[in-house]
């Protein structure tokens, strides 16, 4: 998205541009920059995760830094994410809304997913290997301390990019999403303030999904 002010307002800030890529966590992308900058809040190779979060002698995998460029793709629904941050497997009939977020469930979860998997979820990149991302962090300024705003699927986090709500939403449902979401828009309030904007996208762009 770019969004360009009217020519009759007089802010400094004249084009804003948003890229929104794909599901990758801050530590696989960015934790291991901390060797470059300390004050980001990244990883040190010191952090880890039981193979089984009720097994107080469970195997512990450690974060690494050889991730690969191209991986499975680790299993990021709700109820896997669920059980990622507080060790839980997520119980349909009788669900803790309320759990401990411990941190402590991204192997189990993924040894769940494939077998394996667990030793590339706990991977992040050399700042070497990713150049481009080396000179942003290099040049401007990291946020360390954003989240996305909904634990669960791309979609319903793209819905949150566009109108600040999922309207509901907690999973990729190609139903749901081709009926549309009625919510208004950030586009339709630029346009409201006399601002132009543009969308521009690889495959299809999310905001397809709304009425």
């Amino acid at each position: 998205m770019a969004a360009e002010a009217s020519s009759t307002t007089s802010f400094p800030i004249k084009t804003v541009v948003i890229l929104v890529q794909e599901n990758r966590s801050f530590d696989h992308m960015l934790g291991w920059f901390k060797t470059l900058n300390p004050e980001i809040d990244g990883v040190t190779g010191s952090e880890s995760n039981p193979i089984s979060t009720s097994d107080p002698n469970s195997t512990e995998v450690t974060f690494k830094d050889s991730a690969g460029y191209v991986d499975p793709d680790p299993d990021h629904s709700f109820q896997a994410i669920y059980e990622q941050v507080s060790g839980k497997t997520w119980d349909t009939n009788n669900p803790d809304p309320n759990p401990e977020i411990k941190m402590n469930g991204f192997v189990q979860n993924a040894e769940r997913t494939q077998a394996g998997l667990s030793e590339t979820v706990m991977n992040g990149f050399k700042p070497e290997k990713v150049p481009v991302f080396k000179e942003l962090v290099t040049e401007f300024a990291v946020c360390d301390r954003w989240f996305a705003s909904l634990p669960a699927a791309t979609q319903p986090n793209r819905l949150y990019v566009h109108s600040a709500t999922s309207h509901g939403a907690m999973s990729n449902d190609t139903q749901q999403l081709l009926q549309g979401f009625p919510q208004k828009t950030i586009f339709e309030s630029l346009e409201d303030n006399g601002f132009t904007f543009g969308i521009y996208y690889q495959s299809f762009p999310s905001t397809l999904f709304y009425r």
